[in-house]
């Protein structure tokens, strides 16, 4: 491996750009069953991630996208069939799901079905909403015909001022009212614990299943009794924010509700928490996971940091409860092997072991939070990077495609947290995903980031003879 000479005296003040992004506007789909709700839900998420079915009451949970409308990315809700009066436990509970997604949304999308005409029970859902604070577009589906515009009429009577013309199935009408949609999001909230005029604190995200020591952890960190803690799972319901100095360094610190599996997910109001927990996720800069030493990784903990890695995020593997174990084999060096094992895609993550309750391990768990907060807003120069990567590609160059030679022409870094390197080549398709892995290794070695996220942008550039390198 070639060695760069003053890595770090190379590594300058990076301007304000960063992948890291605060948390997305919520848009939520409701209305009676069968209006079409999932099936625009479809479209806008660019796939069948709804179940589609004509029979009513197919959707019965809440189901989650993240959608991206002329630039602005949202988290998109479909929610089950909206009933303002269930008559069964189920109905009862899909009912509270609608509510519950109401409640959580910045902006309302009600769909009425243009073929099933104007019901009673839409009376009663416009009424409920017109109570609602937030901003409420009314849209009519299935209008996917010229003669069908004259059903418009009938919904009119409902008194509102503006109704939409829409046809889920085939996106009639679509970019009309996402236009006025996105248009009515709340602005962007950067960061909340940062100001005008001050340095802006690192946001930290406690997240992990329930009942693994997340509020223990909260408030050993704090000082004092700021979450609610119990060893019933469950407990912390909302995503708590909460400022804290350690050392020099100013924090927030957000408790986020236990993640559990869908199907594990019984109580309607923990169904609620969960939205709030991966929101929450994407809030924060720096994600401490906490894992059950006792238990050890289960497919829930790579479904929460599979999430948090496809969002950039830096993580910490916080092993709780490692005073309970009595004795496991070669001791925290075997027990993190078998945690890189289960959780191959976030080897980069450095891994801790302590004990919330007692206090084991919490200094090296912050000295941690500061090495790998500095590492993911690390600027690295132009010419240490080319000189690292051109070291790379000449100790393992890409095989050739199409029988022609692949060229890694220069890179440049152009946004921090996660740290992204954009290289120039000539053939797109030339780098393979193994490849990729590859460099990302290799630059993440060399550069001395090893405990930090990194992110590559390849871009397409044609070979220009005669004229020199930029």
């Amino acid at each position: 491996m070639a060695q760069v000479n003053s890595i770090e005296s190379e590594v300058m003040d990076p301007p304000a750009r960063s992948n890291s992004f605060s948390e997305l506007p919520l848009l939520a789909i409701v209305g009676l069953p069968n209006v079409g709700k999932s099936t625009l839900f479809n479209r806008l998420s660019g796939a069948k991630r709804a179940i589609v079915d004509k029979l009513p009451g197919v959707t019965r949970d809440r189901n989650y996208s993240e959608v991206k409308w002329r630039g602005r990315r949202f988290l998109l809700i479909d929610t089950g069939g909206f009933e303002p009066d269930p008559k069964t436990a189920l109905k009862e509970q899909i009912q509270e799901q609608s509510r519950l997604a109401i409640e959580e949304a910045d902006v309302i999308m009600m769909l009425f079905d243009a073929n099933a005409g104007l019901s009673p029970l839409d009376r009663e859902a416009v009424k409920l909403l017109r109570g609602v604070k937030k901003p409420v577009f009314f849209a009519v589906n299935k209008v996917d015909t010229k003669p069908k515009e004259k059903l418009l009429y009938e919904f009119f009577a409902l008194g509102l001022s503006e109704i939409f013309p829409l046809s889920a199935e085939h996106g009639l009408g679509l970019s009309a009212l996402m236009d006025r949609v996105v248009g009515a999001f709340p602005r962007r909230k950067e960061n909340r614990a940062g100001g005008e005029g001050r340095e802006q604190s690192l946001c930290l995200a406690i997240v992990g299943r329930p009942n693994v020591g997340k509020s223990t952890l909260v408030n050993r960190l704090l000082g004092y009794e700021r979450s609610v803690v119990d060893p019933l799972p469950g407990t912390t319901r909302d995503a708590l924010d909460s400022p804290l100095t350690w050392g020099k360094e100013q924090y927030t610190l957000v408790d986020t509700a236990g993640i559990r599996r869908k199907a594990r997910i019984t109580d309607r109001i923990e169904r609620y928490s969960v939205v709030r927990a991966l929101r929450s996720v994407d809030r924060g800069v720096l994600l401490i996971h906490l894992l059950d030493a006792p238990e050890g990784v289960t497919s829930q903990d790579a479904q929460i940091l599979s999430y948090a890695h496809k969002r950039g995020k830096g993580v910490i593997l916080v092993v709780n409860k490692w005073d309970t174990v009595s004795r496991v084999p070669a001791g925290t060096r075997g027990y993190s092997k078998q945690v890189y094992e289960k959780l191959p895609f976030i080897d980069f993550a450095p891994i801790v072991f302590i004990s919330a309750l007692t206090g084991l391990g919490i200094p090296r768990l912050m000295k941690l939070v500061l090495q790998v907060s500095l590492s993911q807003r690390r600027w690295i120069r132009t010419s240490t990077l080319n000189q690292v990567l051109h070291e790379v590609v000449r100790k393992h160059p890409p095989a050739p495609f199409r029988g022609r030679e692949v060229k890694l022409y220069y890179a440049t870094q152009t946004a921090i947290c996660p740290p992204t390197f954009t290289i120039f080549v000539n053939y797109l398709k030339g780098i393979s995903s193994n490849y990729e892995r590859y460099l990302i290794h290799q630059l993440r070695e060399t550069l001395e980031m090893q405990i930090s996220p990194m992110s590559l942008v390849l871009r397409a550039r044609r070979e220009r003879r005669g004229v020199g390198r930029r």
